[in-house]
């Protein structure tokens, strides 16, 4: 019977570890299971309602650093750029522990069906000298805790540590960029934006009432009251001009949504830009071998390429640490249960020196590869360094060209407005004058919009220097500053990064000439009020002090009183030594003799001879 029990016992060991086997085979197979329709529809939901969380809720009008200020602090680019960091940093707080010894503890129970148990047989005869005996009991617990260290561990934890830290210090380079690409992508859109907000509503009135001219202009048509190649040229025109205002509308609409993307803000969220006068451009740097040098120390691709350096660097010094030998150090402390022992509890210790001298052979090749890759490093960055460089260039003729686009914009919509001007003073009571005045007013209506264009490219440009330098506006820390702050903080750090790092060629380059405005004639009010806000717009301000050492004078006469006539603007530029260094008389054309048509004539002199102004005021070159 025992016989049979243990045949028994020894094929239910043998079977059991099959079935458990195949038990959790079954239980461990894995299937697809997508996400149900109602899953997706909550998870849908749940998102809207956290991407847009925990924001301040917009109670204003919004300048530009309030809209730079909400999409640095809301942007979810930027948020995750900052969870990436906080990833990062908490990673190399988990590396600092792979530097101890390590400490293992370890309990267990073991049986069996049967004795362990040996014999003893002779060297010499083979014969057996001791009956079948065991020192295992069938069932027994034990119980152990071994300290261990290793220099060959502690040496690859503390490089592999080292490329952690270098990975925060990398991840918080790449938040820098994506700053500095927010911040270049919202003055883009915002100037966009505003120019939107003050273009549409004109936009659309004109819209409808070139839709209404265009149905006169074919009753005029169908009436014959004017000849048929003036009408339709007429609509030819009129529906080219709608053409382009439709265009440029769907462009002014597409800004207010990029804006609204870049501050993180839930789509159909009515908010208004603050409708302020446009920031004066700032002038053209010129120390661009100081702003060089700026970019090559702040720029986050270069300081990225040289943490980068250091982490591949640590993984040959890795391999090359594989090479030395290992020592290791152990000590532990043990139990059993078993009651044969002697001593069921023991401490043992052990030192162990190992080296593996086939590895020898690859340290000369080893060495070579971390020149090498040191080598690959610096070039690598140099190539991104001299792109930098490139960059700052670009970005400053950019930047001079847009200002050269805005002013020429300028000065056309001012050129169309007083067109504009002119032709709602001289519109008759009649069809002709009236659509021609439509016209006038789409005209001027383009011009405007690319002027606002013009300077929205401008600013985008001048965003575009602060890039390629790598200027930082934030405060280290966003968690605790509230918006107001924020964009508070945004636009003292702009002013004193303008006021510090950016300098045209002379201190005065931007300085406005001053004048003293000397107007005789008929309707003097009318032409001084008029010269005094051409010249504010022009940079030269009309100054009536003593101060002023230069003398603009003006004389303003006009041939007809009623009807259309000639108008004469008699100017001359003195200079603080008594000399005439400008002398115009321009014939302007004006319909009647009001203070509207006197103040454009005076505007369209002064702008024609603007440049020959400022070219005045400069002094000689030796």
């Amino acid at each position: 019977m025992t016989t049979v029990s243990n045949k028994r016992s020894a094929l239910f060991f043998k079977l059991a570890p099959l079935a458990i086997a195949a038990t959790l085979a079954g239980c461990g197979t894995v299937k697809p299971e997508a996400f149900t329709a109602d899953a997706v529809k909550t998870r849908a939901a749940s998102d809207r309602v956290s991407m847009y969380e925990a924001q301040e809720p917009i109670t204003g009008p919004l300048t530009f650093e309030d809209t730079a200020a909400r999409s640095l602090k809301y942007n979810l680019d930027h948020r995750l750029k900052l969870a990436e960091l906080a990833l990062a940093s908490d990673m190399l707080d988990v590396s600092q522990y792979d530097m101890l010894p390590r400490l293992l503890v370890g309990a267990g129970w073991a049986t069996r069906n049967n004795d362990s148990g040996g014999t003893s047989v002779g060297i010499v005869n083979g014969l057996q000298t001791l009956s079948p005996s065991t020192s295992n009991e069938r069932s027994s617990s034990s119980a152990s805790a071994a300290l261990s260290w290793s220099i060959l561990d502690f040496g690859i934890s503390y490089y592999r540590a080292q490329q952690r830290a270098d990975g925060v210090l990398m991840a918080d380079e790449r938040r820098r960029k994506v700053i500095q690409n927010i911040m270049q992508d919202v003055r883009n859109s915002y100037w966009r934006a505003l120019g939107a907000q003050r273009m549409l509503p004109r936009v659309d009135a004109l819209l409808a009432k070139s839709q209404t001219a265009l149905a006169r202009s074919r009753q005029i048509e169908d009436q014959k009251l004017l000849p048929q190649p003036t009408v339709l040229a007429y609509q030819r025109a009129l529906i080219d001009a709608v053409s382009l205002l439709q265009q440029r509308r769907q462009d002014l609409e597409l800004a207010r949504a990029e804006l609204m993307s870049l501050m993180n803000v839930a789509p159909g969220t009515a908010f208004m830009l603050a409708d302020a006068a446009s920031d004066k451009l700032p002038a053209v740097p010129t120390n661009v071998d100081a702003l060089e040098q700026i970019a090559m120390e702040m720029r986050p691709e270069l300081n990225e390429e040289a943490y980068r350096k250091r982490v591949t660097l640590a993984d040959l010094k890795v391999a090359q640490l594989s090479l030395f030998p290992n020592i290791s150090a152990n000590i532990g402390t043990n139990y059993s249960s078993n009651k044969y022992l002697y001593n069921n509890s023991w401490i043992d210790s052990g030192l162990n020196i190992s080296w593996n001298l086939l590895k020898l052979p690859q340290y000369p090749a080893l060495k070579k590869a971390i020149g090498d890759q040191a080598t690959v490093d610096d070039l690598r960055r140099y190539a991104q360094g001299m792109a930098v460089l490139t960059q700052v260039r670009i970005g400053m003729q950019r930047y001079g060209l847009a200002r050269m686009e805005y002013d020429i914009a300028d000065q056309s919509a001012q050129v169309d407005g007083r067109l504009l001007n002119y032709s709602r003073s001289a519109v008759k009571a009649n069809a002709e004058g009236e659509l021609e005045l439509i016209r006038s007013e789409a005209r001027a209506l383009l011009t405007e919009y690319q002027r606002h264009a013009a300077y929205s490219q401008a600013q985008a440009a001048w965003g575009r220097v602060y890039n390629s330098i790598g200027l930082d506006v934030l405060p280290k820390a966003l968690d605790n500053t509230t918006v107001p702050g924020l964009s508070a903080s945004i636009k003292n750090t702009m002013a004193e990064w303008e006021r510090v790092t950016f300098r045209s060629a002379s201190p005065r380059a931007d300085a406005q000439p001053e004048v003293k405005l000397v107007v005789s004639g008929p309707d003097a009010a009318a032409v001084v009020q008029s010269a005094a806000l051409a010249l504010k717009r022009n940079g030269i301000v009309a100054n009536d002090s003593t101060k002023s050492q230069w003398t603009l004078e003006m004389a303003w006469s006009q041939t007809s009183q009623v009807g259309a006539g000639t108008g004469l603007v008699d100017m001359r530029l003195v200079n603080p030594v008594g000399q005439v260094v400008l002398e115009r008389q321009q014939e302007i054309a004006v319909g009647e003799r009001t203070p509207a048509v006197i103040k454009a004539a005076i505007a369209s002199a002064i702008d024609a001879d603007v440049k020959n102004m400022h070219a005045a005021f400069k002094p000689p070159t030796l």
